[in-house]
């Protein structure tokens, strides 16, 4: 199952590997991109348009759920992710998600030197909102410190059993949006948590 899909991109790759996947997102816009792909590519993957705080699947119904980037900074409750990721994963199934890593929070956006000195609070849990010209929400992303995803994980009863976090690539000298390999030499971009859901008893 991949959460917060957008494209399907994650999920198309992985039916490459053999696996049957589902994948959903709440956005119908990123849904419409996944069929334009489908056509595009004569791969079809399965997708449905659902809000990840009340996933429309059947208990215990996946060996596996993942999210890249998707879905869980920008829900206000990310403990309902993850108590509904739980619910429809099966026993011993396991969850992976990456999110950009909490400390990006307290460094501004920046490739260069001034990217590399904490303008913010790490601590400051203020969303980051951006508005259209009348002043409504477009775009709403949720900070939560290191240990706000443990202990929210904890709370859901999901067991972390790895935490990863990548290395900028050596010889990689790239400049992607607020990235380059003076940041990555020196802060982490992505945190990557793998879960396990419990054991029947």
């Amino acid at each position: 199952l991949e959460i917060g899909c957008g494209a399907a991109q994650c999920a198309r790759w992985l039916v490459t590997q053999g696996a049957r996947v589902a994948a959903f997102d709440i956005s119908h816009r990123q849904l419409r991109h996944s069929h334009r792909i489908d056509l595009d590519t004569g791969l079809r993957v399965p997708v449905a348009q659902a809000d990840a705080e009340a996933l429309p699947f059947a208990d215990d119904a996946f060996d596996v759920a993942c999210s890249a980037y998707g879905a869980l900074p920008f829900v206000a409750d990310p403990l309902a992710v993850f108590r509904e990721v739980r619910r429809v994963l099966r026993p011993g199934g396991r969850f992976v998600f990456s999110v950009s890593h909490p400390v990006r929070w307290a460094f501004p956006d920046d490739p260069g030197p001034r990217g590399l000195t904490s303008d913010r609070s790490y601590f400051d849990r203020s969303p980051y909102v951006e508005r259209d010209d009348d002043g409504t929400p477009t775009y709403v992303e949720h900070h939560r410190t290191m240990g706000d995803w443990v202990t929210l994980l904890a709370e859901s009863g999901l067991t972390i059993a790895g935490l990863l976090e990548p290395e900028w690539p050596q010889g990689h000298e790239r400049v992607w949006g607020g990235w380059s390999p003076l940041r990555g030499r020196h802060l982490p971009g992505t945190a990557i948590f793998t879960c396990v859901s419990p054991q029947a008893p």
